[in-house]
C-alpha cells in the first residue's frame, strides 16, 4: 500500500486523513499482524503512537533488518555484532520509556527494547542476551536480560552514583555494555587476523563470494566445493558470518571460498558499521566473485547496490577490476544468455556452467597471486619431491629411473619457488 507521508523523523508522519484511513483498514483486518513502513528510521514517539493506534508492531527498515539479523545470528561474533547494532534502538527507548521503568513487570517478549512483542508468526531464534553475555566472557548482574525491563536491562540491585538520575544510570549502563561488546569483538577480530596470517603463510588463495542477499552464494560455494555440510537456506541474510570452504580447481590447486554476508539496498549505515568486520575478509582476498540472481526482477538495481557497497570498502583497484561476475539461477530464465561480455551464466542448483566458472577462477587466481606452472627436475632420494607436495600444487610426476630423478610439473608461487631455490640450490 502506497500513501503520502510527511518527514519520517518527525512525530506526525501521516496527515490526519491518511492516518484515519490506515487505522480503519489495519484494525479491520485481523490478518494484519504487523506493519512495515519503508523508511530508514522512525522516531521513537512516532513508532509508539502508531503501535498504540494500530495495535500491531510497527517496523521501519532498521528494526526489520535488525530483527532478521537477530533470527539468523548463529556464531559468537554475529551475536555480538547484532547486540552492537541494537544499542541505538535501546538508547532511543531509554529516553522515551524512562517513565515506565522501575519495577513494573511485563510478561511479554520485547522487540529490541520496544514494548510490543513480536507476532507469533515471526519466531526468532536469534541471539538471546544470555548468549551475548557468554560471548562477552562473563554475565554482569547489571546488564542481564530481564523480561521485566523493556530495555533488556535488569534494574534489580542497581544503585546510582551520587547525583546521578535514573536516566543517567540507564545511559551509563548502555555505555558500559557497548564497551564490553566492542572489547569482545576486538578479541575475535584479533583471532581472525591471526587465522588470516596463518592462512597467508600457507599461501591458500582466497576467493570472496559476494552478492545481494538470497542470490545463491552459499549454494554456489557448495556446488564448487562439494562440501555436503553446507546447508543453503532460501531466505534473506541466511549468512551473517564469514565462513571459508576449501575447494579444488581443475589444476588441483586448493583455494578457499569465503561466504560473506549478503548485501541489501539502502542498508542502514549503523548496521553496515556494526557488520563491517564480516566484510574485512573481502579486502584480504585474491579474487572477488560477484553472484547475481538474474531471475529477480530488480537484478540490475541489486547489482548497483552491491557495487556501491564494495566501492565503500576501500578495496584495491586491481581487486575490483579482476572481479568475476556470475549470473546465477539461469534455470529459472529459459534461454537466458548474458548481454555483457566476460559474464558467466550458471545454475548453482543444477550444476550448469560450473566447469567454465572454475576455469575462469583458476586463471584469475594464478594471475592475482603470481603463481606459475613450472617443470622441475628433482632427485628421488632427496626431500625435494616431498617439499613440493607440501608447498606447491603438484600436477604430474614423470619418473626417470635411470637418472634416479623425476620431472615434476607444479603450480608454485614466486615466494615458494624462491624458498625452493635456496633450500635446494643447483
Amino acid at each position: 500500500m502506497v500513501v503520502p507521508t510527511k518527514t519520517p523523523d518527525k512525530k506526525l508522519i501521516f496527515g490526519r486523513g491518511t492516518l484515519e484511513q490506515l487505522t480503519e483498514r489495519i484494525r479491520g483486518s485481523p490478518e494484519i499482524t504487523a506493519v512495515f513502513l519503508n523508511v530508514e528510521r522512525l522516531a521513537t514517539p512516532t513508532k509508539k503512537d502508531l503501535e498504540a493506534a494500530w495495535r500491531v508492531p510497527v517496523f521501519d527498515r532498521f528494526t526489520l533488518v535488525l530483527h532478521i539479523f537477530r533470527c539468523n545470528a548463529r556464531t559468537k561474533e554475529a551475536r555480538l555484532q547484532v547486540a552492537l547494532a541494537e544499542l541505538p534502538v535501546l538508547r532511543s527507548h531509554v529516553k522515551s520509556n524512562v517513565a515506565h521503568l522501575g519495577g513494573r513487570g511485563r510478561s511479554s517478549r520485547y522487540t529490541m527494547g520496544s514494548e510490543t512483542p513480536f507476532p507469533k508468526e515471526a519466531p526468532c531464534v536469534g541471539p538471546r542476551h544470555e548468549d551475548v553475555e557468554a560471548s562477552l566472557g562473563h554475565c554482569s548482574a547489571h546488564c542481564g536480560h530481564h523480561a521485566d525491563s523493556p530495555l533488556g536491562l535488569s534494574l534489580s540491585g542497581i544503585r546510582g552514583r551520587p547525583g546521578e538520575s535514573f536516566l543517567q544510570v540507564q545511559q551509563r549502563l548502555l555505555r558500559d555494555r557497548e564497551t564490553k561488546i566492542q572489547k569482545a569483538l576486538e578479541r575475535l577480530r584479533r583471532k581472525r587476523r591471526l587465522l588470516g596470517q596463518q592462512r597467508r603463510r600457507r599461501e591458500f588463495p582466497v576467493v570472496s563470494v559476494v552478492g545481494y542477499t538470497n542470490c545463491g552464494k552459499t549454494t554456489l560455494i557448495k556446488a564448487l566445493t562439494g562440501d555436503a555440510a553446507i546447508q543453503p537456506r532460501d531466505q534473506l541474510f541466511a549468512t551473517l558470518d564469514v565462513t571459508a570452504h576449501a575447494g579444488r580447481l581443475p589444476s588441483a590447486l586448493t583455494v578457499l571460498y569465503v561466504d560473506t554476508i549478503g548485501f541489501l539496498s539502502q542498508l542502514p549505515h549503523s548496521l553496515v558499521a556494526s557488520f563491517s568486520a564480516t566484510l574485512q575478509d573481502v579486502a584480504r582476498s585474491d579474487l572477488i566473485v560477484h553472484v547475481r540472481d538474474v531471475s529477480h526482477p530488480e537484478t540490475e538495481l541489486q547489482k548497483a547496490s552491491v557495487l556501491s557497497a564494495l566501492g565503500g570498502l576501500g578495496l584495491p583497484d586491481a581487486l575490483l577490476e579482476s572481479m568475476v561476475e556470475v549470473h546465477n539461477k539461469v534455470d529459472l530464465v529459459p534461454g537466458y544468455t548474458p548481454v555483457e561480455p566476460d559474464v558467466l551464466a550458471v545454475s548453482a542448483l543444477l550444476g550448469l556452467g560450473l566447469d567454465e566458472l572454475m576455469a575462469r577462477v583458476e586463471d584469475a587466481i594464478l594471475r592475482a597471486t603470481g603463481r606459475r606452472t613450472l617443470t622441475l627436475r628433482v632427485r628421488l632420494a632427496g626431500p625435494q619431491l616431498s617439499w613440493l607436495h607440501q608447498e606447491a600444487t603438484v600436477q604430474a610426476v614423470d619418473v626417470i629411473p635411470e637418472a634416479g630423478a623425476a620431472d615434476v610439473k607444479v603450480i608454485i608461487s614466486d615466494s615458494a619457488y624462491g624458498r625452493f631455490q635456496k633450500l635446494f640450490p643447483g
